[in-house]
């Protein structure tokens, strides 16, 4: 197959693209390599998939949509995995309108696209703060997901709602991934695992929210890509049993689909902590603090639809997921030292 995926040069992007290159299948890859972190470390992934001869880049923004539609054009993907986002729950409450840009509009471009040129499948980048502060667990696809406290989320669930039209209007099979807070080696430095790893190597204190009452489902990149490989692989159809008398928020008369990705086993941010201690060897400075505005304490995925509709679900344990993060930030950092 020929697959574009967007964000090539992010975490769960570039882990994706190397497996469908091992694979034989061709990639395009689109990112505009912005500064939200640090561009090096986009850089590096790039440098790991950018000799291989069956796959092909462009630096460019999803939101334009001359250049997202020379793209398609140009290249005529089978497939899509679409993963470029403005990214970070924090984030979006400094600079609302970068979501709306990469999020929103930057979607609407990659629908046009899929359609416009027949695109068989189109799986996407959802996420777990979909469900706001629902508290009810585990969290199912099944359950209402009109509450987002943030604007990230805000906009993850408008990209379902955009889904579902382009699905129900021009037969578009459209794959709505929720991820469960993805860790792994060549992970985004602003994600928790990430920052202790940094801090706890440098002697720093690390600040732990919640007064360190949070659980996380947290999810292994390895069993990201294998679930992401795996719906791309089925492409979305419509549900026979839908019934339009009691609407199911996960799938549809169309070809559309929500899943869940996560471990489905939540697990206390201090116990994520104790597994860095471990694999570092060194006892964290804690600085308790309240939680963040848009944050939630806890996320628990419900893992059934997707097993039942691909025969896959996590399983990682944490604290092998974490050693094998330690070992990879060790070699990569370990380079300066």
């Amino acid at each position: 197959m020929k697959v574009l995926i967007t964000g090539v040069a992010g975490f769960i992007g570039m882990h994706c693209a190397k497996r469908l290159l091992a694979r034989g299948d061709s990639v395009i890859g689109v990112d505009n390599l912005n500064d939200y972190y640090d561009v090096s470390l986009k850089q590096d992934r790039l440098a790991q998939i950018a000799d291989h001869p069956n796959f092909i880049w462009s630096k460019l923004d999803i939101e334009d949509r001359d250049a997202m539609a020379s793209l398609f054009a140009a290249h005529h993907p089978d497939r899509v995995i679409h993963l470029a986002a403005q990214a970070g729950v924090r984030y979006s409450l400094e600079n609302p309108h970068a979501y709306i840009d990469a999020n929103i509009q930057g979607f609407m471009n990659i629908l046009d696209g899929c359609q416009k040129h027949a695109v068989a499948h189109l799986v996407y980048a959802s996420s777990s703060s979909v469900y706001g502060g629902n508290e009810a667990a585990p969290f199912s696809e099944h359950d209402n997901v009109d509450h987002p406290i943030s604007m990230y989320a805000a906009t993850k669930k408008a990209n379902e709602l955009m889904a579902h039209c382009f699905s129900h209007l021009y037969n578009l099979p459209t794959t709505g991934l929720r991820f469960f807070t993805v860790y792994g080696p060549w992970g985004r430095p602003d994600m928790a695992l990430f920052k202790f790893a940094n801090a706890m190597r440098k002697g720093e204190a690390i600040d732990v929210y919640n007064h360190g009452e949070m659980i996380r489902d947290f999810t292994y990149i390895d069993d990201i890509v294998e679930g992401v490989i795996r719906v791309l692989d089925k492409p979305a159809t419509a549900n026979p049993d839908y019934d339009a008398a009691a609407p199911d928020p996960a799938s549809s008369t169309a070809p559309f689909r929500v899943f869940n990705i996560g471990n489905g086993q939540p697990t206390p941010l201090m116990d994520y902590i104790a597994a860095l201690e471990t694999s570092l060897g060194v006892i964290a400075e804690k600085n308790m603090m309240p939680i963040q505005p848009g944050d939630v304490p806890m996320t628990n995925a419900d893992m059934t639809q997707l097993t039942n509709w691909v025969g896959f679900a996590p399983d990682t344990k944490v604290a092998d997921g974490v050693q094998i993060f330690v070992e990879w930030h060790s070699e990569y950092y370990g380079r300066d030292s």
